[in-house]
């Protein structure tokens, strides 16, 4: 049997797959991160299930036994606390273990944190990149702040609430115009939405905040003169698209000054 990677709600448990659950019903194991949460899942949506723990902490030793029971034709199905096993949560190992072995792989995919923040924050057009948790060490912070300063490109990070001031901070000292979001308990009853510069949130963050966050870095504006003036005609355009659907003019002109990086003042004379 192929071992089943299935994605898992990552705050609201009704947002999950038909063939997710019909995949737990059917499974001979469910691997999981924390058995007591993923047991909540199971009997929310009436599922009973043999489980067993597979976390970072035991992922090394537990791989060569689940292979086993794979070869030895079990069915096995693997989720984590929250999305997809294996994007910055285990499952990369036992799914490298399981192709070396010749067993199959079926990946059943799902919620995403990060492509849920990516739409809710409205700051991505394009290319992205997902850092994973952001370095817990000053230093090591700093140097990242550092590079991302000249990736024009967006970035979506995980950070932990109590560690959340001190990066914004030190994201903010060395980028505070930067359009970004800050995107708290997506999918859940208190979700929210927090966008602006990094100095805005930095300030609206100053102290730790309750729930999952996730954390969106907008595009960089352009530098060079004429990529600049390109950058300048988009939000002038989307100035004129957002007044010619009845919105206030300076209305229109803050909202896309904050999403885009554009001085607000020249931006709105520029839009007369």
């Amino acid at each position: 049997m192929p071992l089943a990677v299935c994605a898992t709600p990552i705050g609201n448990l009704d947002d999950i797959t038909l063939r997710v659950l019909a995949e737990l019903r059917e499974a001979d194991l469910v691997l999981c991160e924390d058995t007591r949460h993923t047991r909540v899942l199971l009997e929310r949506h009436g599922i009973e299930a043999r489980v067993l723990s597979y976390h970072r902490h035991n992922e090394a030793a537990r791989t060569g036994e689940v292979v086993s029971r794979l070869e030895r034709g079990e069915r096995v199905a693997l989720v984590s606390d929250a999305g997809l096993p294996g994007v910055n949560d285990p499952g990369a190992r036992l799914v490298a273990a399981a192709l070396a072995a010749l067993i199959p792989v079926t990946v059943l995919p799902g919620p995403s944190a990060v492509e849920t923040a990516v739409v809710a924050s409205g700051l991505v057009t394009g290319r992205y990149q997902f850092l994973g948790y952001l370095p817990r060490r000053g230093r090591e912070l700093q140097a990242l702040a550092e590079e991302l300063a000249h990736w024009p490109h967006a970035v979506v990070a995980f950070e932990s609430p109590r560690r959340l001031p001190a990066s914004l901070a030190a994201l903010a000292r060395r980028m505070p115009a930067r359009p970004s979001a800050v995107c708290r308990e997506l999918t859940k009853r208190f979700e929210e939405v927090v966008r602006g510069t990094l100095s805005e949130l930095s300030d609206r963050f100053n102290e730790p905040p309750k729930g999952e966050i996730t954390l969106v870095l907008g595009e960089e504006a352009s530098r060079g003169s004429n990529e600049g003036a390109g950058v300048e005609d988009n939000a002038l355009a989307a100035v004129a698209e957002l007044v010619a659907a009845g919105i206030a003019r300076r209305q229109a002109v803050d909202l896309v000054a904050r999403l885009t990086g554009a001085p607000r003042n020249a931006l709105y004379r520029s839009s007369l």
